[in-house]
């Protein structure tokens, strides 16, 4: 099998830079049935295709989400997640959990990020892309989505460098409900 690039990756599987978040994306499914959840109605369940490079501003921001979030890995390099998880002024705990192919080095190819978790990503040092997907119960709305800021460093010191090597610089949307 000859490995594609980011590039026939981008145009195959047709991929958009992702608002706010930061990578790029494509909703391969969005549930036509919807229930209540988190005071409004979502569709049942919702999956991504995205991709993530070497170019610089390319990573996943630092947010959290009401609901569960599924991440697959699917081909290419590594990616690198950050979790922090919910609790009193940090107290929740710091995660690090490398999502990739090499199960042997310990790496995921699923990855659960908890309800109300913060969490952001990014390719690993080395790597030049990475084709991952990402599933949600209750689906995904862009109301759900809610950014990190500079507090999240204060509030979890011990990961403060990676907190914010994951903050969108310059940048006033927290929120992909408000752009």
């Amino acid at each position: 099998m000859i490995r594609p690039t980011a590039e026939q990756l981008i145009a195959l599987l047709g991929l958009q830079p992702l608002p706010v978040e930061g990578g790029l994306f494509r909703q391969s499914w969005r549930s036509p049935v919807t229930a209540m959840a988190h005071g409004q109605p979502h569709p049942l369940g919702t999956a991504t295709l995205a991709l993530l490079t070497d170019a610089p501003d390319s990573f996943s921001a630092m947010h959290r989400l009401p609901t569960d979030e599924l991440w697959h890995f699917y081909l290419g390099d590594p990616i690198a997640l950050l979790l922090l998880m919910p609790g009193e002024q940090g107290k929740g705990g710091v995660r690090h959990i490398t999502l990739g192919q090499d199960l042997l080095a310990g790496h995921c190819v699923q990855a659960l990020i908890p309800a109300g978790t913060w969490m952001g990503a990014k390719l690993k040092q080395g790597g030049s892309y990475s084709l991952f997907g990402n599933t949600m119960a209750p689906g995904f709305l862009e109301v759900d989505y809610e950014g990190g800021d500079t507090d999240l460093a204060r509030q979890y010191p011990e990961a403060a460098a990676a907190i914010l090597d994951l903050l969108r610089t310059g940048s006033s949307h927290l929120r992909m409900d408000q752009r």
